[in-house]
């Protein structure tokens, strides 16, 4: 899955619930902790982390590439 920045960065957060995993906001701080999140190959439970073009997250072993 491949997801089109239209800003500089975009939060874990925030990409959780454009990838559909979760409804709002509120829940990513109860999802970071349950899910399995590699970002760039590296393990992530940080809602806030900003991700930027050209990062790799794989979320519960979905990828997705962000452009």
């Amino acid at each position: 899955m491949e997801i089109k920045l239209t800003t500089e960065y975009v939060t874990l957060g925030q990409l959780l619930k454009m990838a559909d995993f979760i409804q709002s906001g509120g829940e990513a701080k109860f999802a970071v902790k349950e899910l399995s999140i590699k970002v760039n190959n590296v393990p992530e439970n940080r809602r806030g982390r900003k991700l930027y073009s050209g990062d790799v997250i794989v979320i519960e072993g979905k990828k997705i590439s962000l452009v």
